[in-house]
């Protein structure tokens, strides 16, 4: 994402001749951009949010040992729900549509939480 979101964020300011004013509150300046240049790092932004608990839980079930099928399959689910979440709101931003993976995504989020809660007990 980030490479993307870099890769259409730089020629879209360049062709919008944009004179970049770090006096300018956070967020003004891009505004200007299209949205479809705005959708890539608001994507970027999201993926630096509720993923990192995912990040903490996978690594802490990984050291743990956590190796069970349900345990592997709920990470790689909650993976492809959040690349497919990604490409949506990257490419075409339909809002339900983004909800509903968005909610999908907390299952297995919730899942790793409870194997990982019964882990410790």
């Amino acid at each position: 994402m980030w490479l993307w979101m870099y890769a259409t964020r730089l020629p879209a300011i360049q062709r919008a001749r944009m004179k970049l004013d770090p006096t300018r509150p956070r967020g003004e300046q891009m505004a200007e951009l299209p949205p479809q240049v705005r959708w890539k790092a608001d994507n970027y932004n999201h993926l630096m949010e509720e993923p990192t608990i995912y990040y903490a839980l996978v690594l802490a079930l990984a050291v743990s040992g956590e190796t069970s099928t349900l345990a592997v399959t709920m990470a790689w689910t909650y993976v492809a729900l959040r690349i497919i979440h990604s490409l949506v709101q990257s490419t075409v931003n339909i809002i339900p549509l983004r909800f509903v993976l968005f909610a999908l995504s907390n299952i297995p989020l919730f899942v790793l939480s409870f194997i990982a809660l019964q882990r410790m007990l």
